[in-house]
């Protein structure tokens, strides 16, 4: 059987034998009529994934020269798999190939190793960073945002081949080693690109180096329509406190006419509860009556816009901002729908493993890259833990002597001892703290990669690979996202219901029934759970059906519809 020689639910035989001849390049695409599929719903998602260029890589990558798969095939094939939550080509392995390769009018998807080794070959050609650049400058020219979120997330790295610096990794509380990726998401919380560190840089650095220079780049077209004398914004970015500097924000103004939104730091004094106004503020679940009081601030030198929000309990949550256009309002509603990137990063983590290591190398780093002095780190963590250790002992020793004043003469003698024992580890530790302050200033604060000791030198993962995945990542949570959408009317815009039954779809059975007389592949969905349900997706195959979507590599128009209802 062809099975046992080439694998399960490979039928197309001849095919296959002359591609491992390099005679022949490439398996055409063919659908056969197949009845209920797994998956079948995810063929729902083609015209989303092509709207959002998944094939738009062929800018950018050559073409494989042999082999039985091409990379349509194996990018439309990863597309497929993140959809159906198949996160890794090992997880193929628990998956009919068969019925999967149907979905792509194949025999079968290609095995967990054959996947990889055509993913590599992508990525040697290191073309992730163009394709991305160019996918963020068409989903920027459809959508012309003029507010980004800016987020960093941590790639927590728990191998052993790499040397990286330690990242605070708040959702677990802890310092931990990895890659710090800079994501750049618009206010529904779709990506456009991320920028990856390479050794610890900070939000603001990687702000001022990286992601103004490319935004601007991207952006140039609405930026012509833009006069600089003017105080309408280039456009706006929103992050966390962690870029605060009200020096930066200005500097970025006069040099790029960016503005900002953030939280202040530093905040001491309290508003008059009485300034705040109760406001109407748009929020994801309709409008919600916020308390806030806007005031002209100037900090360290630079006036800026400051906005606080009043809470039940009294807490006031202050905002700053160099944009002098937005309203009040706006403003609010900008800072606080930031949760919507903390969502994408949730969300991704949960349903496409975006933490996922996927290419296992380590590459070296420029050595003349600044990083803190580990030694001088060593020398910090000593003096903060002896420092604790002193104190400690100061607080029992004033526990000693309270209780010594308080009880017999008798009992004198036991509590002077003790406090003479406290006294001189107190004295020791202290000239410990001192030895350490010495050696610490022999130590320069921050030196070059290059001056590292060789076993702890800083290194880093290789990331095209990750970079490319990523990539398709992105646009699958785009397609998701838009065909989320369409549903938006019927469910009211309960994000979590409308996502689960979008997932419910996507796990969906079909028939496929192709007609080659009339060049259409007829996609016929089973019912779903409730009767809603199905009266939506009825709805929604109308919608996919006008627009008239062919599916790649054949001529075949996808027409889709309920099988029973």
């Amino acid at each position: 059987m062809a099975s046992d020689i080439i694998g399960v639910g490979a039928t197309r035989v001849e095919e296959r034998y002359l591609a491992s001849l390099g005679l022949e390049f490439g398996s055409p695409v063919y659908f056969e009529a197949c009845q209920s599929l797994t998956f079948g719903g995810v063929i729902c998602m083609v015209p989303f994934l092509l709207a959002n260029g998944i094939l738009s890589y062929k800018s950018f990558y050559s073409e494989r020269s042999k082999g039985y798969y091409d990379f349509d095939i194996t990018i439309l094939t990863v597309s497929f798999m993140y959809l159906c939550r198949i996160k890794t080509p090992e997880q193929l392995k628990l998956h009919s190939p068969g019925e999967l390769g149907k979905l792509l009018g194949l025999d079968r998807v290609p095995e967990a190793k054959c996947l990889r080794t055509i993913l590599k070959e992508l990525g040697y050609q290191e073309k992730a960073a163009e394709w991305n650049s160019y996918l963020a400058q068409e989903w920027i020219n459809q959508e012309e945002p003029t507010i980004y979120y800016i987020d960093g997330h941590v790639q927590v790295y728990h191998g052993y081949l790499a040397t990286l610096g330690k990242k605070h990794v708040s959702r677990q509380r802890l310092c931990l080693p990895g890659m710090m990726e800079f994501w750049v998401n618009n206010v529904d919380g779709l990506p456009y690109f991320f920028v990856t560190g390479q050794v610890n840089e900070k939000l603001q650095e990687a702000l001022d180096q990286e992601i103004i220079p490319m935004l601007n780049g991207l952006t140039s077209q609405q930026q012509a329509s833009i006069n600089t004398d003017t105080l309408t914004p280039r456009y706006t970015l929103v992050f966390d406190r962690e870029a605060y500097s009200p020096g930066f924000f200005s500097r970025i103004w006069m040099e790029h006419h960016v503005a900002v939104i953030t939280y202040r730091k530093y905040v001491k004094d309290l508003w008059e509860e009485a300034d705040f106004e109760e406001m109407q503020v748009e929020t994801e679940l309709g409008k919600d009556a916020m308390l806030l009081c806007e005031r002209t601030v100037e900090l360290n030198g630079v006036k800026m816009r400051e906005v606080r929000k009043l809470s039940d309990q009294g807490h006031q949550s202050s905002v700053i901002t160099t944009n002098q256009i937005l309203s009040t309002q706006w403003i609010a509603f900008y800072m606080f729908s930031r949760w919507a990137q903390e969502n994408y990063f949730r969300y991704m983590r949960q349903e496409y493993d975006l933490d996922r290591i996927i290419q296992y190398g380590i590459d070296e780093l420029d050595k003349s890259i600044m990083v803190v002095n580990p030694e001088y780190n060593n020398i910090n963590y000593r003096l903060k833990k002896i420092r604790e250790k002193i104190a400690r002992r100061k607080a029992a020793l004033f526990v000693l002597k309270e209780e010594n004043a308080k009880t017999d003469l008798d009992q004198t003698p036991k509590y002077i001892a003790a406090q003479i024992k406290l006294s001189k580890e107190i004295e020791s530790m202290q000239e410990q703290e001192k030895s350490l302050i010495e050696k610490r200033k022999l130590q320069p604060y921050k030196i070059t990669v290059g001056q590292m000791p060789e076993k702890l030198r800083y290194n880093k993962l290789k990331t095209e690979s990750k970079h490319l995945q990523n990539i398709i990542k992105m646009i699958c949570y785009r397609a998701e996202t838009a065909f989320a959408n369409i549903f938006a009317a019927e469910y009211k815009k309960k994000t979590n219901e409308i996502r689960s039954l979008v997932k419910s779809v996507l796990f969906s059975k079909a028939d496929i029934i192709p007609d080659y007389q009339n060049n259409t592949l007829n996609v016929n969905l089973y019912s779903l759970a409730t009767p809603r349900d199905n009266l939506a997706l009825e709805n929604v195959c109308h919608l996919l059906n006008d627009t008239e979507t062919i599916f790649p590599g054949t001529n075949l128009k996808l027409i889709y519809k309920m099988a029973t209802f």
